[in-house]
């Protein structure tokens, strides 16, 4: 892994080195505690939002998440089984650079999933990048899930195919006949940043928060050796892609 870089700051980059620690906490003492289904913080998206992102415990739960999911690595090249010593060795200056606004995301890696009708586009982050946006997604998402309807199934904790064929069954059961079956063509590409950053913001009042996932809607693509600029849509493939589709559409 020698060579290989994650972009911390506009200043600095940190190299992942070769190192062998044991299994356990990547982070230090934390100062609250999330739990996987609800957050103790009443103040829970205003002022404080990104130390509670950043918080050891959450961050230790979003790398074991990361490392559970395993795929494949981001532009530079770092596999998730490498996750783990690079988090050991820069959670602080990582931790330090999130919280001063100075950490930089990297571009995804575009790859092309075969589909019916031609190619899904998904977009890989690095697997630090996807251990920072799973972190934000752990914390979002218990606040926004009472908000979304109930009878959406898609890209949901919890809630999967099996979840809406029972719903499906049960309408049935109650004597419908008729089903309506629609797709929404190139949503994920064609999201509108101003409008999506416009919608957390209602319920998102830690600035600092909505400016990471900001840089994160315009970090870019790579599409082979060359960067692209991502001025429109939400790359499918990273923790927070399902929380910007279910929020934008509802």
């Amino acid at each position: 892994m020698n060579g290989r870089t994650q972009k911390i700051s506009k200043e600095e980059t940190c190299p992942q080195k070769n190192r062998t620690v044991s299994e356990g906490y990547v982070g230090g003492q934390t100062f609250l505690w999330i739990t996987e289904n609800n957050l103790t913080d009443t103040n829970q998206l205003g002022d404080g939002l990104l130390e509670m992102i950043v918080s050891p415990s959450n961050l230790n739960r979003a790398y074991q998440q990361v490392k559970r999911n395993k795929g494949s690595g981001g532009v530079d090249k770092m596999e998730v089984e490498s996750l783990k010593d690079y988090l050991v060795i820069h959670k602080d200056e990582l931790i330090t650079s999130i919280l001063q606004g100075n950490y930089r995301p990297n571009p995804v890696r575009r790859v092309l999933i075969p589909k019916d009708n031609g190619h899904r586009k998904l977009g890989i982050p690095t697997v630090v990048d996807r251990c920072i946006q799973q972190a934000i997604a752990q914390v979002l998402s218990p606040m926004y899930e009472p908000q979304f309807s109930d009878n959406s199934y898609g890209f949901r904790p919890r809630r999967n195919a099996h979840g809406a064929l029972r719903k499906c069954q049960a309408y049935i059961t109650e004597g419908y006949k008729y089903a309506v079956d629609l797709d929404l063509e190139k949503f994920f590409d064609t999201v509108n940043h101003s409008k999506l950053i416009e919608i957390l913001s209602r319920s998102v009042k830690d600035a600092r928060v909505v400016s990471l996932i900001h840089k994160y809607l315009n970090a870019g693509v790579q599409v082979g050796s060359k960067i692209r600029t991502s001025e429109v849509g939400v790359p499918q493939g990273g923790p927070l892609s399902p929380i910007f589709k279910q929020h934008y559409v509802e």
